[in-house]
């Protein structure tokens, strides 16, 4: 695998897992419209490139929200816990409510977790084949892009993350699950969810990032697993080794960035990135019969 379209796609993995944009549909289309468009020879480099990239954003996950997972895990098992942000070295012990609230919000992502794992187990040969057409990528960016707007405009953006109920969780939950479909966007379907259950951007950003962390992990492990047995395949190591480092990096800086966007902006940027692109894909693919 090139080297440089190692890095490009480590870059778009780190840009587009957390923006509401879709990274598995950029993963699966920019090879695919650079060499349509004669800039290179890229082929689609497969799902066992994709996770390792997932890899590295899972990295840049876990790195921005270390202290939250140190939180949330010490008060779901009885553990003293302060609060402090991610940015931040002020402490101050929890509240006993508070401390509720943070195990209620572990046992919740669990949960929540479920149905995507589900769907991922079930459907994941098509995931890998048709699923990754690019008329079907092309069609749910704009049909998301569409129930954004309709989240933004019907949301009152009320609710913090503290005060999530399990039906908050269970409704981004379920709707995580049509992520495997690429173009809806793991991020873009759960922050969606959370502003329709009346959460502030930031807090649906926020718990949309906590809640990819085990699915990433998951889909990263499972890869792993094949490939321990069959191997990556020649002249992969590289690039895989490169693309991860790549999308760890940006990933991290994307999460700081979109996090403070939010607080401030709103989605429409994405929502009309999303048909521009989607529109573009769709009268390339006409055009051009979508043929080799």
């Amino acid at each position: 695998m090139p080297i440089l379209e190692a890095i490009v796609l480590g870059m778009v993995q780190g840009l587009t897992e957390f923006l509401p944009v879709s990274s598995t549909a950029h993963l699966a289309l920019i090879p695919w419209l650079v060499t349509r468009l004669g800039l290179a020879n890229w082929s689609d480099p497969g799902l066992t490139f994709d996770v390792a990239l997932h890899a590295g954003t899972l990295f840049a996950i876990l790195f921005y929200f270390w202290r939250t997972w140190i939180q949330i895990l010490r008060a779901a098992f009885g553990g003293k816990v302060v609060r402090f942000s991610e940015t931040s070295d002020n402490v101050r012990d929890l509240t006993p409510e508070e401390q509720h609230r943070e195990r209620q919000l572990l046992w919740y992502m669990i949960a929540a977790t479920i149905p995507a794992a589900i769907a991922g187990a079930l459907l994941e040969k098509r995931i890998e084949t048709t699923f990754r057409a690019p008329v079907l990528v092309a069609s749910m960016l704009i049909i998301v892009a569409i129930v954004m707007w309709l989240a933004e405009r019907a949301s009152r953006f009320q609710k913090p993350l503290p005060q999530i109920t399990l039906g908050d969780a269970m409704t981004v939950g379920v709707l995580q699950a049509f992520a495997v479909v690429p173009g809806v966007s793991r991020s873009g379907i759960t922050i969606t969810g959370g502003l329709f259950r009346n959460f502030t951007r930031e807090a649906a950003a926020r718990f949309s990032f906590l809640l990819s962390t085990p699915i990433i992990a998951g889909a990263a492990l499972l890869k792993l697993h094949h490939v321990m047995k069959e191997g990556l395949p020649p002249g992969m190591a590289t690039g895989f080794a490169v693309g991860m480092v790549v999308s760890a990096v940006v990933g991290y800086a994307t999460i700081a960035w979109f996090i403070r966007y939010l607080q401030t902006k709103t989605l429409t940027v994405f929502i009309v990135y999303r048909i521009l692109f989607g529109v573009l894909v769709l009268l390339l693919g006409y055009f051009g019969h979508f043929s080799g």
